[in-house]
């Protein structure tokens, strides 16, 4: 069997969280290229629909945009009934969905921040895993992947609240595949940093968040060693040892 044959998802139905850009963006569309349709749950409808659009011109696949908001219960609700009407099943969900708000100091941290992302990174997940799993479990079965974080066993000071989220995401992992395994796979993606373009990144929010996106442009450059940081006016760029440059900025899961 080739490699094509081993990732072949025809006739499966994709649901990714936070789908509309960046990690999401890339799996949704992988998805679609890998045969599967696929359903784009995001805060803004605009940016799901912009997507799905985009997705069915390249693939021909199906794509079924949803604005959601994970860390609302309800809306969670809807997008499972919504999803199982037009769609009729779900083969994959992805947890992927995620913030990480900057913060002065751990004792500054409100109880508004805090509880935002418990609510996106953790509750949320809970909630769309308990709705889908037993469905799944109840028909042929599937997969569920959670989008954990490095930070889960490695935290700093600087992102605390999130860490304790992700941690917890991967205890979610192991009890819900002892619940429903082993017909539906229970699985985590630990994410180090990455690269995401500054589309979409306004310059309000450039400059709030300036300082630290320097810090960590400049631990991921110390990682490798290929590339050095130089802050610029929007973001920062990486710069190859060998003189090329990429204009992207570090994120984290």
């Amino acid at each position: 069997m080739g490699t094509a044959d081993r990732f072949a998802l025809s006739g499966k139905v994709a649901l990714v969280t936070g789908g509309s850009r960046m990690l999401g963006r890339e799996m949704v569309l992988a998805f679609a290229e890998a045969g599967a349709d696929v359903v784009i749950a995001s805060r803004k409808q605009d940016a799901c629909d912009d997507l799905a659009a985009e997705v069915t011109a390249a693939t021909g696949r199906r794509a079924l945009p949803v604005a959601c908001h994970v860390g609302h219960w309800s809306e969670l609700d809807a997008l499972v009934e919504l999803t199982y009407a037009e769609m009729g099943h779900v083969d994959v969900l992805v947890n992927n969905a995620g913030m990480s708000p900057l913060y002065p100091s751990l004792p500054e941290v409100s109880e508004e921040l805090f509880d935002k992302v418990i609510g996106v990174n953790f509750k949320g997940p809970f909630r769309l895993t308990a709705l889908v799993a037993p469905r799944m479990a109840a028909g042929d079965g599937g997969s569920i992947i959670n989008i954990s974080s490095v930070a889960a066993i490695r935290p700093t000071p600087t992102e605390l609240p999130y860490a304790a989220a992700k941690s917890a995401l991967d205890v979610l992992t192991v009890g819900f595949a002892q619940a429903y395994g082993p017909s539906v796979r229970v699985n985590t993606i630990m994410a180090g940093p990455f690269l995401t373009d500054l589309q979409g990144v306004g310059p309000r929010r450039v400059q709030r968040d300036g300082d630290a996106l320097s810090a960590r442009s400049r631990r991921f450059a110390a990682r490798d060693r290929r590339c050095r940081a130089v802050p610029r006016q929007r973001g920062i760029e990486l710069h190859h040892r060998d003189g090329g440059a990429r204009r992207r900025r570090p994120g984290r899961r």
